[in-house]
């Protein structure tokens, strides 16, 4: 069985997220840069699929420059087998219609029975990228995953609801699924992991897709400010001036 695992480098939750002199980006080079976090569950659960049957192939997908090689090693050392690099410009992926057209017309050729993503980046969230792809592949597809199961040529999903409900569903292959944080315990790298990832190889390929359908015009950090109102008077006074702030002024209804 052929695996792709979609993965995406994001800032790390505790980096500073300092603004570029254009504000159309961030200062890249004050960023500290991580694995996107549901993506390293999509990584295990086909490493567990390859496991279970006793072959099969993981590759590991990522768009952008030259940094996000940092996690493409994570993710083999992790235990993929091969990994695909797509270089693009950062700000190239901030569009999931664009994401996706570029990753179809690179991976179309590899003919994957799974595609693996992340339910969303921790970065912009948008949560489509995976889905749309496998809508341009023809795949079946299939998000908020929590657990998966091959049965011949078909693949059994548990998706997560509403209320805490859980909902089982049979697609044939290929599919595309979007993986929640959670719904398995992913491996850290060994150090026969890390030593062995500087051997894999990491094919490179260039988008030709530029057609952003959305583009980030502005970055701006929101304006802060606190102010102290002292109100006096009588008691029916400070009330009904109260019940004015709070219903005109703060806004709570």
């Amino acid at each position: 069985m052929k695996i792709a695992v979609l993965v995406k480098q994001v800032p790390g939750s505790e980096s500073p997220l300092p603004i570029s002199a254009s504000q159309d980006w961030l200062e890249e080079s004050g960023v500290a840069y991580v694995m996107n976090e549901s993506d390293n569950y999509a990584i295990e659960e086909a490493l567990q699929i390859c496991e279970k049957n006793g072959d099969g192939e993981v590759v590991v997908v990522s768009m952008g420059p030259d940094r996000i090689q940092k996690v493409i090693r994570e993710a083999l050392a992790k235990g993929a087998h091969r990994a695909i690099h797509i270089r693009t410009d950062a700000q190239d992926s901030t569009d999931p219609l664009t994401t996706a057209s570029v990753l179809a017309e690179n991976l179309r050729s590899e003919n994957f029975d799974l595609i693996f993503s992340g339910l969303q980046s921790d970065d912009l969230g948008f949560g489509q990228t995976g889905i749309i792809l496998g809508e341009m592949l023809e795949m079946s597809t299939a998000s908020l995953a929590m657990a998966t199961e091959i049965v011949n040529n078909s693949v059994k999903v548990k998706r997560e609801l509403e209320a805490g409900y859980f909902q089982w569903v049979t697609m044939s292959l290929p599919a595309s699924i979007s993986v929640q944080s959670g719904c398995n315990v992913p491996r850290y790298p060994s150090l026969k992991g890390i030593m062995g990832a500087k051997k894999k190889e990491i094919s490179e390929a260039a988008s030709t897709n530029k057609d952003q359908h959305q583009s980030i015009k502005k970055l701006y950090t929101p304006n802060s400010s606190k102010e102290t109102l002292m109100i006096e008077g009588s008691t029916d006074e400070v009330v009904d001036k109260l019940v004015d702030v709070l219903k005109n002024e703060i806004k709570i209804v």
